[in-house]
């Protein structure tokens, strides 16, 4: 007998978590970013940072870019995303499609960079180099956007289609195994 049970629309986890599942990010990402700039700089023999500065950029922003689609097109999860219960999938709960794992890795970037060159811009006006400690808080400014999304989206989710799902929901809702 076939199953006709609807599937349970999970909830968007929380911004704690999110968060956590972000900072764990970030450490995996450095050593990606440390990788793939160690290779860069022995293919071009660069020994200083400003050289070939916008290659290397290039490069790591292609190098992040592949990592996470190649991530979210397997299992919809990166490794933190799998330890936080997380999930990336379409509006619709089926897994996304390459081209809107693109669009959605390039929506990503505009409000963190926006808040980021803000923070320049604050640094250069006030005169305090220490301004540009601020920084730090730049990736996290996609959260301001979930603040006013009715369904507590990041604004680059919203565009491209996709939302983050929390699988522990799906855990707690089990019915006992008698």
């Amino acid at each position: 007998m076939a199953s006709t049970a609807v599937p349970v629309s999970l909830p968007v986890p929380s911004r704690r978590r999110l968060f956590a599942s972000m900072m764990y990010e970030s450490i995996l990402l450095f050593g990606i970013i440390f990788l793939v700039g160690l290779i860069f700089d022995y293919a071009t023999k660069s020994y200083h940072a400003l050289y070939l500065r916008h290659s290397r950029q290039f490069i790591l922003f292609l190098a992040i870019g592949l990592y996470f689609m190649m991530a979210w097109r397997r299992a919809g999860q990166t490794l933190p995303m799998k330890t936080w219960y997380i999930r990336l999938e379409t509006t619709h709960g089926t897994k996304p499609g390459y081209m809107q794992l693109l669009l959605r890795y390039l929506l990503m970037w505009p409000i963190p960079l926006a808040c980021a060159l803000f923070i320049e811009y604050l640094s250069s006006l006030t005169g305090y180099a220490s301004t540009d400690l601020l920084i730090v808080a730049a990736p996290f400014s996609i959260f301001v956007w979930s603040w006013f999304d009715k369904d507590g989206l990041f604004m680059h989710d919203r565009l491209a289609g996709t939302r983050l799902v929390d699988l522990q929901a799906r855990i707690t809702k089990q019915p006992a195994k008698a």
